[in-house]
């Protein structure tokens, strides 16, 4: 175990290990005793730094944990499976294992569409679902030209795994990780520096590379295929009684806003928060807005 280095802009936490059919990596943020318990789901390629931001304007009033899936951040996914299925196994157990109650769950992309699986079949191990950005099927729409090529290249067998290891060879570590955020709609140069410098540390440190695309894959094509047949995923999120809070920024390129409002007229029950000039990861781009809307949200509708 080792222990987060506290700075202005990086968020204070330990760094941990458990064992669930492999390593998963986690960050413990703390909190007060007797606060709620919220676990932080990031979303495809992601990891636990995407909170780095957000996480500590939570950890006054909450325990907070973060965890990264195999074959992300730093859990590295040996032989285990990436799918969006296993993944949710692995969230599952995380809940049992490490937070050991139940849990308010805040998903990114496809960590939304993972906490809403997982909602859907333990609802007793979650008290309520923070879903930003999430990766939701939405009524026929045209795809952003380059987000479309994008998963079009991930979803054919070995194109996606060539293309992987092209883009590696042509790009640095740093030029990935700007990339990525700028596809989400975050400028870098507006984030803290270290937030950059550490998710290029994460990139160049990673041991089974291949093992980490193949992962990637996996999780990318199980979405796919869950989007384009919807029908098991809308019964989930149909099946959830517990709260819900659906956050969507109206300048995501991923995840096209009138997704979002479709599902948000499909459960009027779910409070509904649209975010003007945001991108796809509202923890990044507005964290002290969007954790005072979460915050807000939780006093209302979690029990302490």
């Amino acid at each position: 175990m080792t222990e987060g280095t506290p700075t202005e802009h990086v968020a204070p936490g330990q760094s941990r290990t458990v064992d669930i059919d492999g390593p998963v990596h986690y960050v413990d943020f703390g909190g007060p005793d007797d606060a709620p318990a919220v676990v932080l789901v990031h979303g495809l390629g992601g990891s636990h730094l995407n909170w780095d931001l957000f996480a500590p304007l939570l950890q006054p009033h909450a325990r907070v944990w973060a965890l990264d899936l195999p074959g992300f951040g730093r859990s590295e996914p040996g032989g285990r499976k990436a799918s969006v299925h296993a993944n949710v196994a692995v969230l599952q157990r995380f809940l049992a294992d490490v937070v050991g109650e139940p849990a308010v769950l805040i998903g990114n992309s496809m960590g939304g569409m993972l906490s809403i699986l997982a909602a859907g079949e333990r609802p007793d191990a979650v008290t309520g679902l923070v879903l930003l950005d999430p990766a939701i099927p939405g009524p026929r729409r045209a795809l952003d030209p380059l987000v479309a090529a994008m998963f079009a290249l991930y979803a054919v067998p070995f194109v996606g795994e060539r293309f992987l290891v092209w883009r590696r060879s042509k790009q640095s570590e740093l030029a990935r990780v700007r990339e990525m955020l700028r596809l989400c709609g975050v400028d870098p140069d507006a984030l803290p520096p270290e937030i950059v410098d550490r998710s290029v540390t994460l990139l160049a440190e990673r041991e089974d590379v291949d093992g980490m695309d193949r992962a990637f894959l996996a999780a990318a094509r199980s979405l796919v295929k869950l989007l384009v047949d919807p029908r098991r995923y809308r019964r989930a999120m149909a099946s959830i009684d517990d709260p819900v809070l659906l956050v969507h920024g109206d300048r995501d390129r991923l995840v096209p806003v009138a997704a979002a409002r479709d599902i948000a007229r499909r459960h009027p029950d779910w409070r509904y928060l649209e975010m003007p000039g945001v991108g796809h990861v509202p923890q990044l781009q507005v964290p002290e807005e969007l954790a005072r809307e979460v915050l807000d949200w939780m006093r209302t509708v979690v029990p302490a």
